[in-house]
């Protein structure tokens, strides 16, 4: 009776001794001693016949890409070449006057960013 006593107060102290040590960690830990926001995710090695194809289809896509934009050049160019003279002059100063307030608001945009980052910064 003495050991079974002995026994169930000693096994009493132990759960007990656990569960402190369960809920007085500090708060950045979490239980079993894994700390938060550390995620390591496997690396996966591809196969070399994926990773080709990954990169032909990169290629692929860079290819769509400057041929979209040699279109758009190229329609802009119609656009401009089907009219009179007249309106080819007006329409090449439009674009002119266009991107010059384009590069003028651009500049402004700039300098009041820079203004309001120095007013907050302090």
């Amino acid at each position: 009776m003495r050991k079974l006593f002995l026994l169930i107060f000693i096994l009493l102290f132990a759960i007990g001794s656990c569960n402190a040590q369960i809920f007085h960690r500090s708060p950045e830990r979490q239980l079993f001693g894994k700390t938060p926001g550390i995620k390591k995710e496997p690396k996966v090695k591809e196969s070399r016949t994926v990773l080709r194809a990954k990169k032909k289809q990169e290629a692929n896509d860079r290819k769509l890409k400057r041929d979209y934009d040699k279109s758009i050049r190229r329609s802009q160019k119609r656009t401009i070449d089907i009219q009179t003279p007249e309106v080819q002059k007006r329409m090449k100063q439009n674009k002119k006057d266009y991107t010059a307030r384009d590069k003028e608001k651009r500049k402004n945009v700039k300098s009041n960013t820079k203004k309001a980052g120095k007013k907050y910064k302090e």
